[in-house]
């Protein structure tokens, strides 16, 4: 499918001339990390502490771990989004004296990153405790990236930004699959949902959307990320002796305190969607100028309606005043084949190497890093990748690829007012 002849009569005299570029986060307020208005703004606030605490041994950092902190990683452009500027994984390598060497991988300004094997698809840790003040007779090894990297044994992710995402968690999977059903097919696109193995409910958050629930991602990430047992995860990732130094789990309720991850789930459930460029008010932007309705219908009419749809509804949700209630995250929340370009490698759930989850776009005007390993800081370098051999997006690039330069440009400024 190519661009309709009626958008090319429509916009043929809108279009500029000029080289496509993406000019980077768009300035401004950073629109994201407040509370959704039906929620208590004080236990938000308790919440969101919880989210930025700084985890030490005593507090059940380690033996591995990819941080110290769920506000490290999830910083841009507020606390629960994406990779800052300045990536603190760095800083916290030698961190009270760690004797960490920081991987080739990651770079000062690049995207925070974990590191998952290949080989066995599971998330290897960039660092270890030892050396650390707190770490007692912890004494075990990083591991050797550079041998994996030369093995081409590695896969990187970054961190998916989490605002609005209580209203995912609170749309029904009949919702999902009617949006989804009926979305706009173009050829080449497919797509599936990636489901639980045991009740067969539809699993929509992660990279290849396969967590269940945000207490599920919460319980996991404290684990994988920090190394902290906890009532979700209670096992130790590393058993080696002497580096057990705290009883499991290490978070845990009592009957005066919720656990951290129930905490973290909570934050993010709160979480409002990210707001778009102040200018352009209304969500479908079809009234605000020619630059943004034209990007939008750009984006329509190229096909990235196709995957990308721009709106969901929740239940009848306690977040929403038990109302369902409309919200516009640009994702069908299905996996879709990405080709060979972005192929990973690594099965999750039923989503295979080179299938991903529909990246949401709300936000994207803020982001820093693009793609699941954070490949790029380019949204036109972003955009092309989507094709490779294999690709269900092949012929919706194809289409981009057909337009005038102008209007190129103009979609890339629609996306980046989002």
């Amino acid at each position: 499918m190519r661009v309709s002849p009626f958008l090319l009569a429509f916009l043929l005299t809108t279009t500029a001339a000029y080289s496509q570029t993406d000019a980077g986060p768009r300035t401004g307020p950073a629109g994201a990390g407040g509370p959704l208005p039906t929620v208590d703004p004080i236990y938000f606030a308790i919440t969101k502490k919880v989210f930025e605490e700084v985890d030490d041994v005593a507090g059940g950092l380690g033996p591995r771990f990819n941080m110290n902190s769920c506000g490290g990683c999830h910083a841009q452009p507020a606390t629960g989004g994406t990779s800052p500027s300045v990536n603190p994984q760095i800083a916290i390598a030698t961190l009270n004296g760690a004797t960490n060497k920081v991987p080739s991988f990651i770079t000062a300004n690049g995207p925070v990153r974990e590191a998952r094997f290949k080989s066995d698809g599971g998330v290897h840790d960039l660092f270890v405790i030892t050396g650390r003040a707190d770490a007692g007779g912890c004494h075990i090894q990083q591991p050797d990236f550079a041998t994996e990297l030369k093995n081409n044994n590695v896969s990187f992710r970054i961190p998916t930004p989490t605002f609005g995402l209580g209203l995912v968690e609170a749309t029904p999977d009949g919702n999902l699959e009617h949006n989804f059903q009926n979305q706009l097919k173009y050829p080449g696109i497919n797509g599936h949902f990636n489901r639980t193995g045991n009740d067969g409910t539809i699993t929509r958050f992660g990279w290849k959307a396969q967590n269940k629930s945000l207490l599920i991602f919460s319980g996991e990430a404290y684990n994988v990320e920090q190394g902290v047992t906890n009532e979700a995860f209670p096992n130790e990732r590393d058993d080696t002796p002497g580096c057990r130094l705290n009883p499991t789990p290490e978070d845990k309720s009592t009957p005066t305190d919720a656990s951290d991850v129930t905490l973290f789930a909570a934050f993010m459930n709160m979480l409002a969607p990210p707001k778009p460029s102040p200018a352009m008010a209304s969500p479908t932007f079809a009234s605000v100028g020619p630059i943004p309705a034209t990007g939008n219908l750009i984006f329509k009419a190229i096909g990235c309606i196709g995957c990308h749809i721009e709106k969901q509804t929740t239940g009848a949700s306690n977040l929403t005043n038990g109302k369902p209630y409309d919200y516009f995250p640009f994702s069908d929340f299905a996996v879709h084949n990405m080709g060979t370009g972005l192929a990973d490698d690594i099965s999750q759930g039923n989503a295979t190497g080179d299938e991903f989850r529909t990246a949401p776009l709300w936000g994207l005007g803020q982001r820093l890093f693009f793609l699941h390993d954070g490949r790029t800081s380019n949204l036109v370098e972003a955009i092309e990748a989507h094709a490779s051999s294999g690709s269900e997006a092949n012929i919706v690039i194809n289409n981009y690829n057909h337009l005038p330069v102008g209007q190129k440009q103009q979609l890339i400024n629609y996306l980046r007012s989002l």
